[in-house]
């Protein structure tokens, strides 16, 4: 009796495990919106994990909102994904960013991803200034805010939540699962790293220059911004396997290290409820544009009737009713 006791007591121990290793690794998920979950085995420590993740904006609802999204109602949201290079004497730039709408009722989720030289309008609520240029140049002037408000001018859809990746501290997360293996298409040496063609085993450093290269891609920016989602794919996919889950103290302290969010643990739990089912079905939309050379700098023009094309496409899959994008073909030249 007392060890069938014992037995169920322990099953009991190990279902609630699992459901909590579910939680949160969805926030891998959210990185990818890809699913998945990484390896925890106490849920104090996953709570003060993700407190420490968790950075707030400073606005409740976006503008373009009339109304805060519900997750049990499964209202369609929209997370922006950045990755960001933060160095020491350097306010830090956007190094990539990923536009990811969900929609659980039809259980899909696009994703953008835009070029970090798009020529672009900074939208700063609290300055008059009219800076138009590179648009990973709004995180050096306004941070995460900025950044934010850029991107839904740029697309004119409504950002709901963000996830921030230091990607100079991004190796901490690799080496915490282990490693990735990758395929690597072209051979190259970037900041002291050589990586050769061919099936490979990747730590820290090598993934981080792996998910950087580009000037040695044919596809240039965006074969880096493949790179950079295989290399998220793989984390996830490590995050799944039990050698993983048995170094979940790792993982932990190395995801708080490195990612901002303004999701806190009963978000992230709502969303892996209702919107996981919408990781199955995955469609990328690329940023069709020209690259231009501009007072000397090189940018990646993208016009406004393509820019109103995805628009209408991402708002459709929001829920949202189609509106005419900002003007900014008058600052292409």
């Amino acid at each position: 009796m007392n060890k069938t006791r014992s037995n169920l007591k322990q099953g009991r121990k190990k279902r609630r495990k699992v459901r909590w290793l579910r939680v949160s690794m969805f926030l891998l998920f959210i990185l990818l919106v890809a699913g998945g979950s990484y390896a925890y085995s106490v849920y104090h420590n996953v709570a003060l994990a993700v407190s420490k993740m968790t950075s707030p904006l400073t606005r409740e609802i976006s503008a373009k909102r009339e109304k805060q999204v519900e997750f049990n109602h499964s209202d369609p949201i929209s997370i922006l994904l950045v990755g960001v290079d933060e160095r020491k004497g350097d306010s830090g730039r956007t190094d990539s960013m990923i536009v990811a709408t969900i929609n659980p009722k039809t259980k899909s989720t696009k994703l953008v991803s835009i070029p970090r030289d798009t020529r672009t309008l900074l939208i700063n609520s609290n300055s008059t200034k009219k800076r138009v240029t590179k648009i990973n140049a709004a995180y050096a002037y306004g941070g995460i805010e900025e950044t934010i408000d850029t991107v839904e001018n740029f697309l004119d859809i409504p950002i709901d939540y963000y996830v921030k990746v230091n990607m100079e501290s991004f190796k901490d997360i690799v080496d915490a699962v282990g490693g990735i293996d990758v395929d690597n298409k072209y051979a190259f040496e970037l900041d002291g790293v050589s990586l050769k063609t061919g099936k490979q085993h990747l730590d820290g450093v090598q993934a981080l220059e792996y998910a950087r290269m580009r000037h040695q891609d044919p596809l240039g920016d965006f074969g880096r911004q493949q790179r950079q989602r295989e290399v998220i794919s793989k984390i996830v996919a490590k995050g799944k396997s039990f050698s993983t889950i048995t170094k979940y103290n790792d993982v932990l302290n190395a995801l708080e290290k490195n990612i901002k969010t303004n999701l806190t643990l009963d978000d992230m739990i709502g969303i892996q409820s209702t919107y996981k089912p919408a990781a199955a079905k995955m469609e990328s939309i690329q940023v069709d544009g020209e690259g231009k050379t501009i007072d000397g700098i090189w940018y990646y023009l993208v016009d406004d009737a393509t820019r109103q094309k995805i628009s209408d496409e991402l708002r459709e899959h929001l829920g949202l009713a189609k509106e005419t994008v900002s003007n900014l073909d008058q600052y292409s030249y």
